[in-house]
């Protein structure tokens, strides 16, 4: 069947893109934001990205004297009244002359010479940047199957373990990342509440593991992950959590015991932190929420000097007098050290912490990991930011050090035995932990910036992209982002980006679900997908369990024990 071509190229350059006039017989209502087209130049392929629809007429008195009957619009339409769009070019495809000569196709079929190429695949052609422009009146197509598997992949490629995140937004071709390229470096799913950014974050850590990629540090601040999650909408209803899709392979820790077994969690492994464990870094993360001054946090260096890592332990057991007498010795000041004292009290109110804790459980969790398991972290009743940001921070910081030290000793080595596994931590909230006040006193700072340095990466997930540190989002190789609204928020997206000044309205124009731009180190070019469903399917294709041959008597179940739950 021979191709129709949308319309052809009018004018444009490589710094503002490319203005494409539709032909007649196509609808500028069908050219929708997003969208992948493809310009056929005279001797290379351009693979481009619509950014904007606009109309266009050729006379100004056409617009002063509208018609107001269909049958002079009909006349008009095509001459007088057209469409236009704007094309920004991302990747551009030029054969050499043996493929050129391999690949041409008969005169009578109507494709230019550059059309076949359905057998090769992106791992075999030279996809370049874009250096050039195709000429005036190059002929602008509908991306195919093939051109969609010649920039993206497949997902069963033998050499790449590629991952279909999502499909085009008008065909059911599937487009994928590369999840090699995807966990070296850290990324970033991003969009405002309700978008399903904890959906597709499962999505994504569902591919990690099934492609075995890396291993997965969750830490999941809503219990959303690790064991089943409510679905969105009127009907109350659940989703399959990772343990539930891989059974053998992903471990809970959980830091609230009775809230995890409320929600019927099967096999979770319980989670204590002590004080001796937390760091004074640690407790300036979290001074905004405790209402810390510097005057305090200068102090409790002094504490820390004279009693080590049981500082905190000693603060708390010391009376009005013992502080006096300290300060005496210890030139500290005794009003900020009993400001920190009566704050510092209230983590007693945190179920995890211990003052002693003989079994360490940070240890155990390194050791899932280094054994290949997946390892989600619950928070239950313990979500407040407060003690979602100690915990986190405190965690990370020992298993990023222990990583620290097992690179180096692979880097003297040079024994593959001594390799780290590589590591995808995953944060909520992400902003709180990397702002610029206080990410220079965070691990995820650290990581993000070391990027695959020591086998250590982020996958950060926020609403607020705008709170994140400018040299941080830098940093982030993949943006997966969903809709957002407010202009700050969009402008951080593209920070470090080259072009992104024509993706802005593409990002603005996404839908408010299952809608997604993806730009960055994982995929050759940005595009924008319809997300990947998370249901029965997708459960079928993904996991280790066989969800089709389960009986509905257990979706019933589930369903019963979330309404209970929920109190219906």
């Amino acid at each position: 069947m021979q191709e129709q071509p949308l319309g052809s190229i009018v004018q444009g350059s490589l710094s503002k893109g490319l203005e494409v006039r539709l032909h007649p017989d196509v609808s500028v209502e069908d050219m929708r934001v997003g969208k992948f087209l493809v310009v056929r130049g005279t001797r290379s392929r351009f693979f481009c990205l619509l950014t904007d629809v606009a109309l266009g007429t050729a006379s100004p008195r056409i617009l002063a004297n509208p018609p107001d009957d269909g049958f002079l619009r009909d006349i008009l339409a095509g001459s007088g009244t057209y469409g236009t769009i704007e094309l920004c070019p991302m990747l551009m495809f030029t054969p050499t002359e043996g493929e050129k000569h391999q690949s041409a196709p008969t005169p009578s079929n109507g494709k230019s010479p550059l059309a076949s190429y359905e057998a090769q695949t992106s791992s075999e052609m030279e996809l370049l940047p874009v250096k050039t422009i195709p000429a005036h009146f190059s002929q602008v197509f509908e991306a195919s199957e093939a051109d969609f598997r010649a920039v993206f992949g497949w997902e069963d490629d033998p050499y790449r373990r590629n991952f279909a995140i999502g499909q085009p937004l008008d065909m059911d071709v599937p487009v994928c990342i590369d999840l090699d390229r995807f966990v070296e470096r850290s990324n970033g799913v991003f969009g405002k509440s309700g978008t399903g950014k904890s959906f597709l974050t499962r999505l994504l850590i569902s591919g990690i593991i099934r492609k075995q990629a890396a291993v997965n540090l969750m830490f999941d601040m809503h219990s959303e992950y690790g064991w089943e999650a409510m679905r969105e909408g009127k009907e109350v209803s659940t989703v399959k959590g990772l343990r539930q899709l891989f059974p053998g392979q992903v471990e809970i820790y959980t830091l609230d015991p009775e809230s995890t077994k409320r929600r019927g969690v099967r096999d979770a492994q319980e989670l204590y932190l002590s004080y001796d464990q937390i760091e004074i870094e640690d407790i300036r993360l979290i001074g905004q929420e405790l209402g810390l001054s510097e005057a305090s946090l200068d102090n409790a260096n002094i504490l820390y000097s004279e009693f080590g890592k049981n500082w905190i332990i000693q603060l708390l057991n010391m009376s009005n007098e013992d502080i006096k007498m300290f300060c005496q010795d210890k030139q500290g000041h005794a009003g900020s050290i009993m400001s920190l004292q009566r704050k510092l009290l209230r983590l007693d109110s945190l179920k995890y912490l211990r003052s002693v804790c003989p079994h360490n459980y940070i240890d155990q969790i390194l050791q899932s990991l280094d054994a290949g398991k997946h390892v989600v972290i619950e928070f239950g009743s313990q979500s407040n930011l407060l003690s979602y940001m100690l915990a986190t921070n405190t965690i990370a910081r020992r298993i990023h050090g222990n990583y620290v030290k097992k690179s180096e000793k692979f880097l003297q080595s040079k024994n593959p035995l001594d390799k780290p596994r590589q590591l995808v931590i995953t944060i909520e909230e992400a902003h709180r932990f990397l702002d610029p006040k206080v990410v220079g006193q965070t691990i995820f700072g650290i990581i993000a910036r070391e990027m695959r340095k020591y086998f250590v990466t982020l996958l950060v997930v926020d609403q607020r992209p705008s709170g994140i540190d400018n040299e941080v989002m830098s940093q982030i190789g993949t943006r997966i982002t969903c809709l957002l609204n407010d202009e700050k928020d969009i402008d951080a997206i593209f920070t470090g980006v080259s072009g992104g000044q024509s993706l802005r309205s593409v990002l603005a124009k996404l839908d408010s679900k299952q809608q997604a731009l993806v730009l960055g180190h994982a995929v050759p070019m940005p595009v924008v997908v319809r997300t990947r469903a998370y249901d029965q399917k997708f459960y079928a294709e993904i996991g280790d369990t066989d969800w089709e041959a389960m009986p509905d008597v257990e979706v019933l179940a589930a369903a019963k024990i979330a309404k209970a739950d929920l109190g219906f």
